[in-house]
């Protein structure tokens, strides 16, 4: 007989056999280096999806909002969903990575599926693809490419009204841009990430962006850099797509700001490109009420003659505007209270959304002085993967005047079956400890240099009160 703690356990067989599935360390490199053409990468994960039972054109049932961007895309999906769901739709959402267990990635009116329906799901698909091997390559789906399979079974066989997919990584290398048929997509704010992979400047990663356009699809974008827009814009000629910039919040807002669920200014172009993405998903699948325009299509040109022609400002409905403020996204902008310690989490890694998350912590938990009995200790828990550059993230975090950091790596050595959803395969322990160490090694040189700097100029001040002692005691 099953036990209640055996049923209510993941089924840690079907984890760990997802975990084989990862890219190791030295052949995750050797992809970087040979990525080869989008449409080769796309082409196999066709073949993946219909060795899995399903084709393209079944995904056109799912009326798919797809949405990349280097910033934000996570934040845009999650009050895009809500919103929805505040319409008494069945919604899918698919996004990564996972921050405590992998079923987070695939979600049904927004909680992750349940444990029941994870293992259900994962071995239909698995064992699918293991019985339609190739015998000359005897290959399987990488890890998010496989996840990226499950959920499309997913929200098919739970009938979805609509799926809201986060891109993965870029855009048109990325396996969820097997989708031909989206509703709507989305860009969500261009920055320096991942550029191993999609480039070294903003042009080439807005170029990977683009790469969702799908023909006579809407688009929209938040207000980005000029060159960036207009790689944007030209990805859309190309498409050829219809590419909207969307309006400041503040364009929507009458009477009142509107209340967001997630915190941080930030957050705010999240929310107006999930108002844009909503209403033309509803325009687009012939629902009522999804907003009373106040200018008409196609918009008006933003100021300073950018390329791309502005949205339209309509008036949200009441289901939106609850939907911006219900929204949860669980490690950002986070504030967790476990008895006396209060953690901030931010998922930040890049400058410019680690220089977001250094003024939303300030708004949230330095608006007040620091006590001087010693009585609140402020601890810094740092970790950045993949190829960025710590230091400079390191030094804009130096503000916040913290008084111990502490470099930790992002997963833990699995010795036991209750970790395998945080094992990663595609780091050695090794690679990410020297990681910490070398992060350590930063912060102590930006210590070492700011307390010189502050020597410095107390030093100054000493000699401009020294001079002016001696001009008027001449």
């Amino acid at each position: 007989m099953t036990s209640e703690r055996d049923r209510m356990e993941p089924d840690w067989d079907a984890i760990r056999t997802l975990n084989t599935l990862q890219t190791n360390a030295s052949y995750l490199e050797q992809v970087k280096r040979e990525r080869g053409d989008p449409q080769v990468q796309l082409e196999a994960m066709k073949g993946f999806l219909e060795r899995s039972g399903l084709k393209v054109e079944d995904l056109d049932q799912l009326n798919i909002i797809h949405v990349t961007g280097t910033k934000g895309k996570g934040s845009a999906c999650a009050f895009t969903e809500r919103i929805l769901r505040n319409y008494g739709l069945k919604t899918g959402f698919y996004s990564s990575p996972h921050l405590v267990q992998v079923r987070e990635r695939i979600r049904i009116n927004g909680q992750p599926i349940s444990k029941e329906l994870f293992s259900k799901y994962f071995w239909q698909v698995y064992n699918r693809l293991e019985e339609t091997k190739d015998p000359a390559y005897a290959s399987m789906p990488a890890y998010f490419r496989f996840l990226t399979i499950m959920a499309f079974h997913v929200f098919l066989q739970e009938k979805v009204d609509l799926a809201v997919v986060e891109v993965g990584i870029g855009g048109a290398y990325d396996c969820t841009n097997i989708v031909r048929k989206p509703v709507v997509c989305g860009v969500s704010s261009l920055g320096i990430d991942h550029t191993s992979i999609l480039g070294d400047t903003m042009e080439k990663i807005a170029w990977q962006k683009g790469g969702i356009f799908k023909p006579g699809v809407p688009a929209f974008t938040v207000p980005q850099p000029e060159r960036p827009l207009e790689v944007l814009r030209d990805r859309a000629r190309e498409s050829p797509c219809p590419l909207y910039l969307c309006p400041d919040l503040g364009a929507y807002e009458e009477d009142k700001v509107f209340p967001l669920g997630l915190a941080g200014d930030h957050q705010r172009s999240n929310a107006t490109l999930a108002l844009q993405l909503s209403r033309m998903w509803l325009e687009q699948q012939g629902y009522q009420g999804s907003g009373e325009l106040k200018d008409l299509w196609p918009g008006a040109e933003p100021p300073g003659k950018k390329p791309v022609p502005l949205a339209p400002v309509f008036r949200p409905s009441i289901a939106m505007v609850q939907g911006l403020q219900d929204a949860v996204w669980l490690g950002r902008t986070q504030v967790l209270q476990h008895g006396p310690v209060t953690w901030y989490i931010d998922g930040a890694h890049t400058t410019s959304s680690v220089q977001a998350c250094v003024r939303w912590f300030h708004q949230a938990a330095l608006n007040e002085e620091k006590p001087v009995d010693g009585s609140e200790v402020r601890v810094l828990l740092f970790n950045a993967t993949g190829d960025r550059d710590t230091a400079a993230l390191l030094k804009l975090l130096l503000p916040c005047q913290f008084d111990y950091a502490v470099f930790c790596p992002n997963f833990t050595e699995v010795s036991t079956v209750g970790n395998a959803d945080q094992q990663n395969f595609t780091v050695t322990l090794e690679n990410v400890l020297t990681r910490c160490l070398e992060n350590q090694k930063k912060w102590n040189q930006l210590m070492e240099e700011k307390q010189d700097i502050a020597v410095l100029v107390s030093f100054w001040k000493g000699q401009s009160l020294q001079m002016s002692y001696s001009i008027k005691k001449p």
